[in-house]
This record gives C-alpha cells, sequence and structure tokens, in this order.
C-alpha cells in the first residue's frame, strides 16, 4: 500500500507485490498472520482498497469474514486487527493441546499405511533439515503435524485445528528456535508416531499432550521476555 495510507495500514507499504490470483481476504489475512498488520492496528476500507487494488465491496466482506475468524474485533474506534495477550496464548495452547491430542488417538485408530509413510517422511526430513532458517523449521514442522491431522481422517477435526493455527500463526517467534526445543520436539514427534502406528491411542494422545504443553510453556517464556515494540 502507499505510503500516503499512513498508520491505517502502514505496515503494508513493505509488503511484496500481491498476487491478484487470491483474495482480498486471503491477502489481508496473510498481512495479519505475517504481521505485516499487527495487533491492535486499525483496518481502513479504503486503505485496504487502494493496497488490493479492488472496491470496497470485497474488503467490506474479507473483514467481515476475518471478524468472523476472530482475528479482526469491532471496537468503538472502528475494526482492527485482535491485540494479544498471555491470557490469549495460554487458552489458545489450552485448547491445542485438547484437539493435538484427540487428533493423534483417532490418527491411531485410523491412519494408513501411506499416512504413515507420510509421517515419517516429514519427521526424518526434519532430524536432517538446516537449522538456521526458523522459518523454514516452523514451515517443516507445520507439515509434519498437518500429517497427524490427515492421518485422523476426520474433516471436522481437521477444520478445527486449521482454524485454531491461524490464530496461533499470529505469533510469530518459533518456539523451535528455543535451546534444546528442536532436538526434543523431534523426539517427541517419533513417539507420537511410534504409539499411531502401534494403534495405541492412549499413549499417542498422551505423548502429544505432552508436546504441545511443552511447547506452551516455552511460548509464554517467549512472551513474557520479548523487548516491548
Amino acid at each position: 500500500m502507499a505510503a500516503k495510507t499512513g498508520a491505517t495500514a502502514s505496515g503494508l507499504g513493505h509488503t511484496p507485490p500481491i498476487d491478484r490470483r487470491r483474495s482480498a481476504y486471503e491477502r489481508i489475512k496473510q498481512a495479519i498472520v505475517s504481521g505485516d498488520l499487527k495487533p491492535g492496528e486499525p483496518l481502513v476500507e479504503t486503505a485496504l482498497a487502494e493496497w488490493c487494488e479492488v472496491s470496497r465491496t470485497p474488503i467490506r466482506e474479507a473483514l467481515t469474514r476475518l471478524e468472523q475468524d476472530g482475528i479482526v474485533v469491532r471496537t468503538d474506534r472502528g475494526l482492527m486487527v485482535r491485540d494479544d495477550s498471555p491470557e490469549d496464548v495460554l487458552d489458545l495452547y489450552e485448547t491445542r493441546i485438547v484437539l493435538e491430542a484427540t487428533a493423534a488417538r483417532v490418527a491411531s485408530e485410523r491412519r494408513t499405511f501411506h499416512d504413515l509413510l507420510q509421517m515419517r517422511e516429514l519427521a526424518d526430513h526434519m532430524k536432517t533439515m538446516d537449522t538456521s532458517d526458523p522459518q523454514a523449521m516452523a514451515a517443516a514442522n507445520d507439515r509434519f503435524h498437518r500429517s497427524v491431522w490427515r492421518a485422523s481422517h476426520n474433516r471436522s477435526l481437521v477444520d478445527l485445528l486449521d482454524r485454531l493455527s491461524l490464530h496461533l500463526g499470529r505469533y510469530p517467534a518459533t518456539t523451535l528456535s528455543f535451546p534444546g526445543r528442536w532436538e526434543r520436539a523431534n523426539d517427541q514427534h517419533s513417539a507420537i508416531l511410534d504409539a499411531i502406528e502401534a494403534r495405541d491411542g492412549d499413549l499417542a494422545a498422551e505423548r502429544a499432550a505432552e508436546h504441545f504443553t511443552e511447547s506452551r510453556n516455552i511460548r509464554l517464556k517467549l512472551w513474557t521476555s520479548r523487548a516491548p515494540e
């Protein structure tokens, strides 16, 4: 977006050229998740329409969907990117722990041989990949966990986890860069997979819950230690 839009969408002035094949909803959502539109930042239809190079109607529709997603909120000052807090982090992770444990349990019951091959391939890739790029690490980790979701063959569960992932994506720092976390996470992934392969639902759920409980604790540490912006 041009600089003249000012604080209403200041971060968008530095984003790459937009992909016109993507909807206004997808463009704005990505800007929020990536942090180009920051928590608490006002969302002005005219500025967003200029950036997306569309009329205000699709922008209005996109903002309505994002409000339904819960990442945009309506205040007495208008629509803005939802602000975050330690309580939000805790709430999201408490929900994630339950859902991820459920996904692992159901995957242990419904997984196919192909599912196991895919999960193993992704887990093995994480053990050997270059760890100098936190974003690549986070992306590989996301692919692994999504493979567990898919192995559950439960569309409703996957939809819930995908929606939750959208909220968690607003927290840019990855827990995988925390000292010792990468190696620990890889070990935990193997333990989850072993339980799924053995069709031990209770153990798979327990290992998944343990994995995401540790992730939550690290996330809260990162939150309390981050410098004010």
